[in-house]
């Protein structure tokens, strides 16, 4: 699939802005490295990230997302889960599932419009998607945003936002899902054992089925080892979302993997989307090398906050 390598952005309905953060000089220059249906993020020779637009089944995604010290947290479409892309963002649209993909006629799929380097910055990878229902139908769009900053020089944070409008011709569409239904990441087979969980306020949601929960809170992280090296990875939310975070996590007691998403706890109380009003939607997700308190994941929390001050 050929790509504009300009993406025209004057009508947006989702946007993804990736800070990638972790490289202890910031004067060091941002590569793109353009592979066969994806890109490679680098700070000077490192890798920060893999995002992939192109020849994927039903949703493109963060492949692959790097530590400082430069190991991959994300697993792609495990057998025991195949549509769990890596770190990837889906929910459901007037009834459509587009965070399930088999068999594919029954669910939604987001395809790449165009890709390219944003105009008001070099540093910007600008990616325009539409959701398409099983009919063909248009059920909303979305831009995404990619660049690399530095904060700390000692972690990885990424910023996703988003916003969300109504297809043309439509006055409103209802956004909801299961209660895993969000930003989701998927780690590594090593960190699917042995993990822990812990947020913000200190205590853990309450249980929907088995060891999963969704809990209200700032910020989730979990720490766990890939190749007994311990690391530690967090979602943060931003103040104005639509509603506050609920983070879904399993797998730090009996599940059979580990998974973290960013919720808006849809599957109770659905969000309705309206053509004369956009949504914004904000996370960050931050990546440190080492097992991390609660206090040092706070401290980078504040200082992500102060840098999503507009």
């Amino acid at each position: 699939m050929k790509l504009n390598k300009i993406a025209i952005l004057v009508f947006s309905f989702f946007s993804v802005t990736l800070f990638l953060v972790g490289h202890q000089a910031s004067s060091e220059e941002l590569q793109w490295k353009p592979n066969e249906h994806s890109y490679t993020i680098l700070s000077g020779d490192r890798p920060l990230m893999e995002y992939r637009y192109d020849y994927v089944l039903m949703k493109p995604y963060v492949k692959k997302l790097y530590t400082p010290a430069g190991i991959n947290i994300l697993r792609d479409s495990p057998y025991d889960h195949v549509h769990h892309h890596a770190l990837m963002f889906a929910v459901a649209v007037d009834g459509i599932d587009f965070w399930t993909e088999q068999p594919k006629q029954y669910y939604g799929k987001q395809r790449t419009v165009t890709i390219g380097p944003a105009a008001e910055s070099g540093d910007d990878i600008q990616s325009k998607l539409t959701w398409i229902k099983p009919d063909g139908v248009q059920a909303v769009g979305e831009l995404r945003n990619v660049r690399a900053v530095d904060l700390s020089g000692k972690v990885t944070v990424v910023n996703w936002e988003s916003i969300l409008s109504v297809p043309e011709g439509r006055e409103k569409v209802t956004i909801a899902g299961s209660h895993y239904f969000g930003l989701g990441l998927r780690f590594v087979q090593s960190m699917d054992k042995g993990g822990r969980f812990f947020n913000s306020e200190g205590k853990p949601g309450p249980i929907v089925r088995g060891d999963e929960r969704v809990t209200p809170c700032r910020w989730c992280a979990y720490t766990a080892k890939v190749d007994e090296k311990p690391v530690t990875v967090a979602v943060f939310d931003r103040p104005g979302n639509p509603r506050k975070l609920h983070a879904f996590t399993m797998g730090d007691v009996s599940g059979p993997f580990a998974y973290l998403s960013a919720t808006m706890n849809y599957y109770k109380e659905s969000l309705e989307l309206t053509a004369d009003k956009p949504m914004t939607i904000g996370y960050g997700v931050a990546l440190w090398d080492g097992e991390k308190t609660a206090a040092e994941v706070e401290a980078v929390y504040q200082t992500w906050l102060k840098s999503q001050e507009k």
